[in-house]
């Protein structure tokens, strides 16, 4: 997604042409300067107080809408949709006639009847639903949710919503160990407890921005909350949170459940499930100017094998050539590109070479009919046409969709930036004009991570950036991209030859050992390929992505619901991939749940929770593991969808106590599966928790029916076993044994072990079957697991709060004691010195870190201003649940008279409170004590009574 080409236009001239060209689109639209911060510090001083409710003073009821009157003549309606979704609507002026977002957000509201009543309880009015308890407090009014036994607090507000004549904000408590996650695709870390984040579109697309924002977020505390507006707006996760967007009303819904998944599936219930791509969607695609000579457009002209557009199908040939599996291109970028006519004869060649086609555009959609007509079949929105966000964009996108489903019997696959609240049901969202470095990737893995936790199942960034990039980007950047639902290149704008072996951003344009690296990647995602497909179909139905962010599988983990884990994430249910985002030929830090875990490559198998740190991960390796009990349905071997017949099914199997898999199946191509044309197989595989024992695989006939649905086909499995079976029966009749893997390979049915395969496979052939059978392997034994160590790493500062610190100097300097962990080391805390009398030693300060810790660490840095007074000596450090009772230190020592950071251990102590005692001044210059950083160690514990 870019505006001109980078190959003859200097980089300061292209940003300043883009940002000229959004300056335009943004004025346009009346949105120009829009967004929570433009301004506010400005018109702060001259804008009045903001206005509340007031009092509540009565309530009526009308079906399942209350309506909450208050003293100031501002009205509340609350909606009860479902008994565990609802809508609250705060109208200023009580008229309720001001619905900028209409259906367009909230798509389904009516879901039948639901149980509702309402309760004058003194206090509050009470309204009650079978799951939820929605308290009105009358004075002043403010709102609470309890779940069904009026006890367990979901949220509440711990202040009236306000609002000025452009801006409304709600108020709401934060929970001891409260995280939050959503707002869209954020280009950055996915928890977001202690930060403020917009909820707007600026379309710089670096990290901490938002390249597609949502205006929903949901909490540990069980609920999620989708405002429904078109206004940008802002989210401060602080205690206590503050929800503004830049409107004078306030509407949002809200979903509750028992878990974030649950949240999801309400939120999708609402706004849209997301859709299903076509199955040739999960391919590689590639996009790029082929019409290069058109005058139009705004690069290189004389770009050799781009001057019109059928020149794509050299590049086709030379994917084919090359081995290398990739799906689908767009061979036209908008930006005065265009396409040679007629596009029908580009469609076909490409498509004789086992590649879709689908075009990208900066201009809107004025051909959209004939396009699909000749055979498009996907399209790219780009910013000069809709980057000007909101509703124009969510517009962009429906044309789009319209487009391709009104003019033929296709799925929707759609890509675009600057989307929002239910963007999901419309559209692939990836992060836009990034750059192919080693930083861009590490703030990518959570980004897209993230971007599940608001059902955004398909989001993308192009392969190695758009600028710049290197071979061995590039191949780190594929590899972990391979495991999410849809990925990309965008060619021509990155440098040519920044090194040797890189020509562009197609995979089979690079030299070896990357050639042959980024082949193995996309073959393993082609094999993977029913996997993903039904994990895909799985968001389809519930809302949970096929990326996960770790806390979505493990929401009762510490560990797993922050960003100590943000870095790696789970690829569907089965995967947990641990992107490597450095050059480095190892990797650290790999959290690893409870549960077992095989490596992928080695067959290696831990236990978990813990940290795996100096992982093996050489340039061709992607530290992957699979969870204990994983059953994988793998294809055949193939480039494109439909290369191959699918003759063979093959059912990867990590056997470990009980699990099941239902396979998904449907046509690939149309939306017949809407009206039911599809298939599901379900496997149960039954196995010992630990050691020696049988291992049986019951496979499901397939039910349901779908155009392409196969009468019988072959099964084969691998069974990561370590140590051969006695036998292997097939529906209780023996299967053969074979002695080599050539011999087996060679059989129509039978098995074979080896066991230098990857820690031990058994492989089993069953032969063709059109129904059910059973696989039993007799006398065999699941792997053997190795303890990982227990997660230790730094305790992040963002949630710190100062409880105390017994001096501290404010009148000659800002020695203020939150100074020692505000993460800035050119700041310090400094013991009061200008009076008359500065304090006598010791010195304390005392700290809430914001959640129970387990702390095994404690670092100091000392003022780096060249002061050395001050500086800790003999210390004490406790660390309690209770800071009323700190009982004895936990650890004590001596720091040097040095102004280099210092470290001690701690014995490992559980606690949310910390105070560090300075006894002594290290050079015994006077009674002072001074630190730029306190920093510890340690891992997330449960609350206490867990």
């Amino acid at each position: 997604m870019t505006v001109i080409s980078v190959r003859t236009t200097p980089r300061g001239r292209r940003r300043s042409l883009r940002a000229a060209l959004l300056a335009g689109l943004l004025a346009a639209a009346g949105l120009a300067g829009a967004g929570p911060v433009a301004g506010q510090a400005a018109a702060a001083a001259a804008a009045p107080a903001p206005a509340t409710a007031g009092n509540a003073t009565g309530i009526t009821r009308s079906g399942n809408t209350f309506t909450v009157t208050s003293s100031s003549g501002a009205k509340a309606r609350v909606v009860v949709a479902r008994a565990d979704i609802f809508r609250l609507w705060l109208s200023p002026d009580g008229r309720f006639a001001d619905d900028p977002a209409g259906s367009d957000l909230a798509r389904t509201t009516d879901f039948g009847p639901v149980q509702a009543a309402v309760a004058d309880a003194g206090g509050h009015y009470r309204i009650t639903t079978p799951a939820l308890n929605i308290r009105v407090n009358k004075s002043p009014l403010k709102f609470s949710v309890y779940r069904a036994d009026n006890r367990t607090l979901v949220w509440e507000e711990s202040r009236p919503t306000s609002w000025t004549a452009n801006r409304t904000t709600q108020y709401l408590s934060r929970g001891t160990d409260e995280q939050f996650y959503g707002t869209g695709l954020r280009l950055g870390e996915w928890a977001l407890r202690g930060r403020t984040v917009p909820v707007a579109v600026d379309n710089r697309w670096r990290e901490n921005d938002n390249a597609s924002p949502a205006p929903f977020y949901m909490s540990t505390n069980g609920y999620g909350a989708m405002r429904n507006t078109w206004a940008p707006g802002s989210y401060g996760f602080h205690a206590p949170a503050a929800l503004a967007h830049d409107e004078k009303r306030f509407d949002a819904w809200y979903f509750t459940g028992d878990s974030l998944k649950a949240v999801l599936g309400g939120y999708t219930d609402v706004s849209g499930k997301p859709f299903l791509a076509p199955i040739w969607g999960l391919e590689l695609g590639n996009a790029d100017c082929f019409n290069a000579s058109h005058p139009d457009y705004q690069g290189d002209h004389d770009r050799p094998r781009h001057q019109t557009t059928p020149d794509v199908g050299g590049y086709a040939a030379d994917a084919r050539a090359a081995d290398m599996p990739s799906g689908w291109f767009l061979p036209n970028d908008g930006y005065g590109c265009g396409y040679t006519e007629p596009l029908k004869a580009t469609v076909d060649a490409l498509a004789a070479k086992g590649f879709r086609t689908g075009l990208w555009t900066s201009t809107g959609l004025p051909r959209i009919a004939e396009e699909v007509a000749a055979g498009s079949r996907a399209v790219k929105t780009d910013v000069a046409w809709i980057g000007g966000g909101y509703k124009s964009a969510f517009a962009g996108v429906q044309q789009a969709v319209d487009g391709i489903e009104r003019n033929s019997d296709a799925r929707r696959f759609v890509w675009t930036v600057d989307g929002w609240a239910g963007t999901q049901r419309n559209a692939v969202v990836w992060t836009g004009d990034t750059h192919g470095t080693w930083d861009d990737m590490r703030w990518h893995v959570p980004a897209i991570a993230g971007a599940g936790l608001s059902a955004l199942n398909y989001a993308a960034g192009d392969i190695d950036g758009i600028f710049g990039g290197s071979p061995q980007t590039y191949v780190r950047d594929l590899q972990w991209k391979s495991f999410t639902p849809a990925f990309m290149t965008m060619s021509g704008w990155g440098a040519t030859h920044p090194e040797p072996g890189y020509r562009d951003k197609q995979p089979w344009r690079f030299e070896e050992p990357y050639r042959s690296i980024n082949r193995r990647y996309l073959q393993l995602k082609m094999r993977l390929m029913p996997y993903h497909y039904t994990m895909s179909r799985t968001a389809h139905e519930t809302g949970v992505p096929a990326t996960r962010a770790m806390v979505l599988e493990y929401p009762d983990d510490p560990v797993a619901r922050g960003n100590l884990t943000s870095g790696q994430f789970m690829a569907g249910d089965s995967f947990l991939v641990a992107p490597v985002v450095s050059d480095t030929a190892v990797r650290d830090g790999i959290y690893l749940p409870a549960g077992t875990w095989t490596d992928y490559w080695t067959g290696k198998t831990y236990a978990g929770p813990g940290r795996l740190n100096d992982h093996r991960a050489p340039l061709d390796t992607l530290p992957l593991f699979v969870r204990g009990g994983a059953i994988v349905p793998m294809w055949p071997q193939m480039n494109h969808t439909g290369e191959k017949p699918l003759s063979v099914l093959t059912y990867d199997i990590h056997p470990r106590g009980s699990s099941s898999f239902s396979l998904y199946e449907d046509d690939g191509l149309t939306r017949a599966h809407e009206s039911g044309a599809y298939a599901r197989q379900r496997v149960d595989v039954s196995a010992p928790a630990s050691g020696a024992g049988t291992v049986t695989v019951s496979v499901g006939a397939p039910t349901g029916s779908y155009t392409g649905k196969p009468a019988s086909r072959g099964y084969e499995f691998t069974l990561h076993v370590p140590s051969p079976p006695a036998r292997v029966d097939l529906d209780g009749a023996q299967l053969a044994c074979h002695a080599s893997k050539a011999a087996y390979d060679a059989a129509a049915t039978g098995w074979f072990h080896d066991p230098a395969d990857r820690g031990g496979i058994l492989w089993v052939k069953a032969g063709p079957k059109p129904g059910a059978f059973t696989v039993t392997a007799s006398g065999t034994s699941v792997p053997d697991a190795e303890p990982v160590p227990a997660a230790s790493a730094p305790i992040p500062q963002a949630d710190w709060r100062l409880l105390s610190a017994d001096s501290q100097e404010t009148a000659a300097e800002d020695g203020a004691a939150a100074n020692a962990f505000d993460g800035n080391p050119a700041t310090m805390w400094h013991t009061a010195w200008s009076g008359s009398a500065p304090a006598a030693l010791p010195h304390e300060i005392a700290i809430d870190l914001g959640a129970r810790h387990t702390v095994d660490g404690l670092g100091c840095l000392p003022r780096q201003d060249g002061g050395p007074n001050g500086r800790i000596g003999r210390y004490e450090l406790h660390v309690s649940d209770d800071p009323a009772n700190w009982g004895p230190p936990v650890a004590t020592g001596t720091f040097p008279d040095t102004s280099a950071a210092h470290s001690a251990a701690v014995p490992a102590t559980t606690g949310r409170y910390v105070r560090l005692k300075a006894l002594t001044e290290a050079g015994g210059r006077g009674p002072w004590t001074s630190a730029a950083e306190l920093t510890l160690t340690g891992r997330p514990a449960p609350p206490a009574g867990r």
